[in-house]
């Protein structure tokens, strides 16, 4: 019992590997995607649209994983649709870093 115990420390203690980062390449494609797509509804320059703006300034205090949740499987019953075809939710989530930031332009 003191072994189960003790491994169940040892496991919840241990930290989660973090996911890696996109490559280079990909990195350059979320931010066409995000700039062209997104923002077709954020506004061109994310600062709103049909979409809330996605600025640092208004995404600030907003939960990460709630932001990458919205983006990942969209919001039902609002023009905001899922992105889990075309990005992984680790991609998500390097776009909501990104996104709050300052997100990068196109290069």
């Amino acid at each position: 019992m003191r072994l189960l115990i003790l491994l169940g420390l040892v496991v919840v203690g241990t930290p989660v590997p973090a996911e890696p980062l996109p490559s280079a390449a990909r990195q350059r494609e979320l931010v066409h995607l995000v700039r062209q797509d997104c923002g077709s509804c954020h506004g061109m320059t994310l600062q709103g649209g049909l979409g809330p703006s996605l600025t640092p300034e208004a995404l600030h205090g907003k939960p990460v994983d709630s932001l990458v949740a919205t983006i990942h499987g969209g919001r039902p019953g609002t023009p905001m649709p899922p992105w889990h075809r075309f990005l992984s939710e680790a991609e998500a989530r390097w776009i909501v870093e990104q996104l709050l930031a300052g997100f990068p332009q196109e290069r």
